[in-house]
C-alpha cells in the first residue's frame, strides 16, 4: 500500500523540472506585448495636418496654367460676351487658387516651420518658390482685362499693383538666386526649371505692355514703366537665355530629358515665346510714348517698334522649335504616374508667350493664317487644361500629392515640441538665476 500511495503521489504531483521553460526559449507574452504597444504608438495625424505639411511651391503652376487659359482666350479676334463670361470665371477660378496656395503655405510656416524652411532650401523644390510672382503676375493681367474695363477697378491701382509686382519680383527672386547659387549643381541633371528662379523678372516687360494699355501715352507715369519693362525684360530675356544653353548641352550630354525632367522640356518655350510677346507690345507703345513726351528722337518710337518687329519673328521662331523639339519625343520620355501630374502643368503657361504672339503679328504683318494657328493653339490650351485639372484633382484625392506620411508631419511636430521644451528650460533657469 505504501509503494501504491508513492506512486500515486508521483503521478498526481507533477514535477517542476516538467514545466520549467527552457532557458534559451523566448517570452512570447512579453514580445507580443511590446508589439502591440509599438503598433498603438505608431504615429498619426490628421488629414488636414498632412495636407498642410505635404504642401508645396509646385502647386502654383496649377493657377498659372488656369491663368494661360484666359490669357490666351483674351487674344481671340472674335469676344462674344458668352466667351468673355467664360475667361472671367477662370480668372476667378485663378484668384481662389492662389489664396489656396498661399494660404496653406503660410499656415505651413507657422505649424511647420522645419518643413517650410526645407523646401526654400531644396535646390528642386525651391527652383518653384518665384511662381508666386507669376501667379500674382497672371491675376495682375486678368484684373487689367476683365475688371478695369467693367469700372471695378480704377487704373490708378493697376499703376499700383504694377510697382508692387517688380517689388516683389525682385525680393524673391534675387534671395531664392543666392540660396540657389551657394551651392554646386550636376549639370547632368540640369532641367530647364532652374529657370523659374529668373521668370518673375522676364516677366516684367509683359505685366508692363498690359498697364500702358490703361495708361494715356502723355502721362509721365507710363515713361517710367516703359522703361523699367524694358530694363526687366532684359535681365531675364539674357538671363534665361544663358539657360537654353546649358539646356542644349545637357540634351546633348544625356540624350532627351526622361521622367518627370521631360515636362521641363516645354520651359524652355518661355523665354522667347514672353520674350517676343514684350519686345512687340512694348514697341508698339514706344512709338506713341516716345513721341508724345519728345523722347530720343522723333523717330525713335518707329525705329523702336520696327526692331521688335523683326526681333521678335526671329524668337517666335526659336519658341516654336523648342516646342515640337520637346513635344516629339515627350510621350516616350514622360513617367506616366498620378504622382507626377503636377509637373505636367508645364505644357500650359510656358507656351502662352508666343501663343499669345500669334494674334498680334498676323495683326502687324497683316497674315490671316496666323489668325487660325492662335485659335488651334488656345483649343488645345483649353483641352491640355481640361485634362490636367481633371487628373491633379483625382491625385490630389488620391493622396498622390500635396499630402505627407504621418510619419513626417510626427517627426516636424516633435521638432517644434523640442524646440519650446528647451525655451520652457531656458526661460526657468533665467528665473532660478534671477
Amino acid at each position: 500500500m505504501a509503494s501504491s500511495s508513492v506512486s500515486s503521489s508521483s503521478f498526481s504531483r507533477p514535477s517542476s523540472l516538467d514545466h520549467a521553460a527552457p532557458a534559451h526559449a523566448p517570452d512570447t507574452s512579453c514580445a507580443h506585448r511590446r508589439l502591440t504597444r509599438n503598433e498603438t504608438a505608431r504615429p498619426t495625424a490628421s488629414a488636414l495636418a498632412k495636407r498642410i505639411h505635404g504642401w508645396t511651391w509646385q502647386a502654383f503652376p496649377i493657377g498659372m496654367g488656369t491663368g494661360a487659359v484666359y490669357v490666351t482666350l483674351s487674344g481671340l479676334q472674335q469676344q462674344s460676351r458668352a466667351l468673355i463670361i467664360v475667361q472671367t470665371v477662370f480668372y476667378f477660378l485663378n484668384m481662389a487658387i492662389f489664396i489656396l496656395n498661399s494660404s496653406a503655405l503660410t499656415i505651413q510656416a507657422i505649424a511647420y516651420p522645419r518643413r517650410s524652411w526645407a523646401l526654400i532650401k531644396d535646390p528642386i523644390k525651391g527652383i518653384f518658390v518665384p511662381l508666386i510672382v507669376l501667379s500674382f503676375a497672371t491675376i495682375v493681367i486678368g484684373t487689367i482685362h476683365y475688371a478695369v474695363p467693367t469700372g471695378h477697378v480704377h487704373s490708378e491701382l493697376i499703376y499700383d499693383l504694377f510697382w508692387i509686382y517688380v517689388g516683389a519680383a525682385v525680393v524673391i527672386s534675387f534671395p531664392m538666386l543666392m540660396i540657389w547659387f551657394n551651392q554646386g549643381h550636376d549639370l547632368t541633371q540640369f532641367t530647364p526649371a532652374y529657370a523659374f528662379l529668373i521668370f518673375p523678372m522676364m516677366l516684367v516687360g509683359v505685366v508692363a505692355f498690359n498697364v500702358l494699355n490703361t495708361m494715356e501715352p502723355s502721362d509721365e507715369r507710363a515713361v517710367g514703366v516703359l522703361f523699367v519693362g524694358y530694363f526687366f525684360q532684359g535681365i531675364g530675356m539674357f538671363m534665361t537665355f544663358f539657360y537654353l544653353c546649358i539646356f542644349i548641352i545637357r540634351v546633348m550630354t544625356t540624350g532627351f530629358l526622361e521622367g518627370h525632367q521631360a515636362n521641363g522640356a516645354f520651359v524652355v518655350c518661355g523665354p522667347p515665346g514672353f520674350s517676343a510677346l514684350a519686345l512687340l507690345n512694348l514697341g508698339a507703345r514706344a512709338r506713341e510714348i516716345l513721341l508724345a513726351h519728345n523722347l530720343v528722337s522723333p523717330l525713335a518710337g518707329e525705329i523702336w517698334f520696327a526692331a521688335s518687329v523683326l526681333t521678335s519673328l526671329m524668337l517666335i521662331g526659336l519658341a516654336v522649335f523648342f516646342f515640337f523639339f520637346g513635344l516629339l519625343p515627350y510621350w516616350f520620355k514622360l513617367h506616366k504616374s498620378l504622382n507626377e501630374i503636377l509637373g505636367c502643368w508645364a505644357l500650359t503657361f510656358p507656351n502662352v508667350g508666343w501663343i499669345s504672339t500669334l494674334p498680334v503679328l498676323g495683326e502687324v504683318l497683316n497674315i490671316p493664317g496666323l489668325y487660325t494657328l492662335h485659335l488651334i493653339m488656345t483649343s488645345l490650351m483649353v483641352l491640355t487644361w481640361a485634362v490636367l485639372f481633371v487628373l491633379t484633382i483625382v491625385a490630389f484625392h488620391r493622396g498622390l500629392i500635396l499630402m505627407s506620411p504621418d510619419e513626417e508631419v510626427a517627426k516636424d511636430s516633435a521638432a517644434i515640441v523640442v524646440v519650446f521644451s528647451l525655451q520652457g528650460r531656458d526661460v526657468e533657469k533665467g528665473h532660478a538665476h534671477a
